[in-house]
């Protein structure tokens, strides 16, 4: 197996602030290439704001070229509402990746600190810690939502063998379906016959 080369993107979405962070993967070897925030203000209309992170993600994947991405997934919580409007946000930036065609993971927020702390119940200090640590970087990234996005990025290279691995397995139960229609006609047909 050839040593790993790439780019990858990590993504903290918010409405209010979404965090992006760009990871150099040379082998085991992380380096952080940029990172950076997306601010929205509350007093403008939704689809502005929706328009800025989209436009924003996008220009990050324009200059950076990342062929992969780790983005947080939503967490309910207590507050519904803020869920949904992170998850519109969340939205805007996945539409960005798609039409780059940069391959997106999934990873909750327990899955990144576990990645990059070694416990699901790391708190903000802590992952930001280790994502200096991690990086080589002088000082902790602020803000934290940058942190939460190059931590996303972090998690990616952990997890990509489990994403190939869920591919792989959603592969061979749509080929043994396929087979057992094929199974079903061939006798279907020798009934008939």
């Amino acid at each position: 197996m050839g040593r790993i080369e790439r780019v990858v993107l990590g993504i903290d979405p918010g409405l209010a602030n979404t965090g992006w962070g760009v990871v150099r993967q040379s082998g085991s070897r992380l380096d952080c290439v940029a990172y950076g925030c997306t601010a929205t203000s509350a007093d403008d209309p939704l689809e502005l704001r929706l328009g800025k992170i989209h436009q924003q993600i996008d220009a990050v994947i324009r200059r950076f070229q990342p062929t992969c991405c780790g983005i947080e997934t939503v967490w309910f919580g207590q507050n519904i509402t803020a869920a949904f409007a992170t998850g519109q946000a969340r939205g805007a930036a996945l539409v960005a990746c798609a039409q780059h065609g940069v391959q997106v993971g999934e990873y909750t927020p327990r899955q990144i600190k576990l990645a990059v702390v070694g416990t699901g119940t790391a708190e903000k200090d802590q992952v930001q810690y280790m994502v200096k640590q991690l990086l080589g970087l002088g000082e902790a990234p602020r803000p934290d939502h940058a942190a939460d996005a190059l931590a996303a990025a972090i998690c990616f290279t952990t997890h990509e063998d489990v994403l190939k691995q869920a591919a792989r397995r959603q592969q061979e139960v749509q080929d043994a379906s396929v087979h057992d229609r094929v199974a079903r006609a061939l006798r279907t047909q020798k009934g008939a016959v």
